[in-house]
């Protein structure tokens, strides 16, 4: 039904994001939002919720570069079902809404999903441009590990396996929902 598939959209959207956000406190060993009372100390509020700029300038980049990807990946997806498929729909006296949900993007999802698949693993990649903007990522800890035992091998194969097993888990989800919306032919 309509509304179970929203339900776990919704899910793997808040788990994403938890993920992603559990990912940045462990890598740089502090939470990227911090929120406590705010309270008057001299002539300004202390506390309240803090983000660093750092953490907001790549949050910002992030969202969107990636929002514009994946707004024309669904877009494409979209306009990729036959006409037909809505005229037909709104000859059986469906809704507009109707016929979105339960006749175009149905469809739509099979055209979405692989290009989707690949923006998101860009979007795994693309994090690692955080250094650039000055936020602890995986690199600066590799860098320090780097710095105190003076081995760059571990360093390296540290972060390959870090980005490949984020890779693979991201493309692993991904294409089970892929092969789930598959058109089974007989």
């Amino acid at each position: 039904s309509p509304g179970r598939a929203w339900r776990r959209g919704l899910a793997v959207c808040v788990v994403l994001w938890s993920s992603g956000f559990l990912w940045t406190w462990v890598t740089a060993q502090q939470p990227p939002i911090v929120w406590s009372v705010p309270r008057i100390e001299g002539f300004n509020y202390q506390g309240g919720l803090v983000l660093s700029p750092e953490f907001a300038a790549l949050l910002c980049g992030l969202v969107v570069y990636t929002a514009s990807f994946i707004a024309e990946i669904v877009r494409a997806g979209i306009l990729a079902v036959p006409k037909g498929q809505g005229e037909a729909a709104r000859a059986l006296g469906l809704s507009d809404r109707q016929t979105f949900i339960l006749i175009i993007f149905p469809q739509a999802l099979r055209v979405i999903i692989p290009p989707l698949i690949n923006q998101y693993l860009n979007l795994t990649k693309n994090s690692s441009l955080a250094i650039a903007v000055g936020y602890p990522d995986l690199f600066s800890i590799g860098l320090t590990i780097n710095n105190q035992t003076g081995q760059a091998i571990p360093f390296v194969v540290m972060i390959m396996v870090t980005y490949l097993s984020m890779s693979l888990l991201t493309s692993l989800v991904l294409n089970l929902l892929n092969r789930r919306l598959a058109l089974h032919t007989r």
